[in-house]
């Protein structure tokens, strides 16, 4: 689609619809807009019916009904939400839509006090996608990253029964992997003690995909040496101790009520529910959308690529951090007419807030 080039009146009129039509979720009449630029010359209720008929042929507005009224698109979302992330400046010539909002101080002391007695990485993202689906009155979610590029800080084995074994998995970014692993024979609680002491000593710092290539290199290289110790490291690992995380991934979802409230055609919430409820496509919109290597928020208006259901939903979502390493993404799946200035702020604000929560463990 070619960029349309709007004159600052149209920016100021889309504008102005935008706002007025997230707070009230009702079509957008000429009046209304005539009434909240009441100070301004030349912006009578005629001028502003002309300047949206030139948006409505620009494909900024389209008209539900046969009322009077005009609901913005995906792409006057889209043009609103690219002024707001433009570090509050906007394209030449144009006016600036509402001025940049900052977090107030309460709602960041909300924020924060949401956040109290978390003290590891998977009790972030669990939590922030609860605090994000109460903010949003959407979707909040939450997703690990892969441990697979990750460093190992420490690892432990327990028995559960009978050929089942425990494995905690610790990486220096702070995330924490519980796995049960079922394995082919009985090891002893000396083995498992022996196993995750020969891992930490000689592994600690070492990327996880690398200490699975050399537990390997090395079972060949010194059979006979460490014979039975490597049997039971390599089994331990065969069976999933130091496994990719892959095809399945930590995600927390949070919120699925909000959209139900907020959707009134019962066919098209069947079909963006089916849309949503399968994990596995959330965690492929994330890691589509949002890239772990930007600190930036990513907003993306309309979803219809990943779902035609989900055309009338944005997502707005932002990598979260510790030490430099990417823990995870978090993020927010709402109906288009969501308060963008403050999700953005909110969504920004929770991303930076792992740094804190997590850089020193809980006492």
């Amino acid at each position: 689609m070619l960029e349309v080039r709007l004159s600052p009146r149209e920016r100021m009129v889309l504008n102005a619809i935008i706002e007025l039509y997230i707070s009230t979720g009702e079509p957008v009449a000429s009046q209304a807009v005539a009434r909240a630029f009441s100070n301004r010359e030349g912006l009578s209720s005629a001028t502003v019916r002309n300047v949206m008929a030139t948006l409505g042929d620009s494909g900024f507005l389209e008209q539900p009904h046969t009322s009077a009224g005009r609901v913005p698109t995906a792409a006057a979302f889209r043009t609103y939400v690219e002024q707001i992330t433009r570090s509050g400046r906007v394209a030449a010539g144009a006016e600036p839509a509402t001025p940049p909002v900052e977090l107030s101080q309460a709602k960041r002391d909300q924020i924060e006090d949401s956040f109290t007695g978390v003290g590891s990485t998977h009790e972030y993202l669990e939590r922030t996608s609860h605090v994000l689906a109460l903010l949003s009155q959407g979707l909040g979610v939450a997703l690990a990253c892969s441990t697979s590029g990750q460093i190992l800080e420490h690892i432990h084995f327990s028995r559960l029964g009978s050929g089942k074994v425990l494995a905690v998995l610790v990486t220096q970014s702070g995330a924490v992997q519980d796995r049960a692993l079922m394995l082919g024979r009985e090891l002893s609680a000396v083995e498992l003690e022996t196993a995750a002491h020969y891992l930490n000593e000689n592994f600690r710092g070492w990327q996880i995909e690398r200490i699975r290539a050399e537990v390997a290199r090395r079972i060949e290289a010194e059979q006979e040496v460490y014979r039975q110790l490597l049997a039971s490291i390599e089994e331990l690992c065969s069976h999933g101790a130091l496994a990719s995380p892959e095809p399945t991934h930590a995600i927390f979802v949070d919120g699925i009520s909000n959209l139900i409230a907020a959707e009134h055609d019962r066919d098209r919430l069947r079909q963006m529910l089916l849309a949503l409820e399968a994990k596995q496509r959330l965690v492929e919109l994330l890691n589509a959308y949002v890239d772990g290597r930007q600190q930036e928020v990513r907003v993306i208006v309309g979803l219809d690529d990943a779902s035609a259901a989900m055309q009338d939903l944005v997502l707005i979502g932002a990598p979260a951090r510790m030490g430099g390493a990417n823990v995870g993404t978090v993020a927010v799946i709402a109906p288009t007419r969501i308060q963008y200035q403050e999700m953005i702020q909110a969504v920004s604000y929770i991303a930076r807030l792992s740094e804190r929560i997590l850089e020193t463990p809980n006492t």
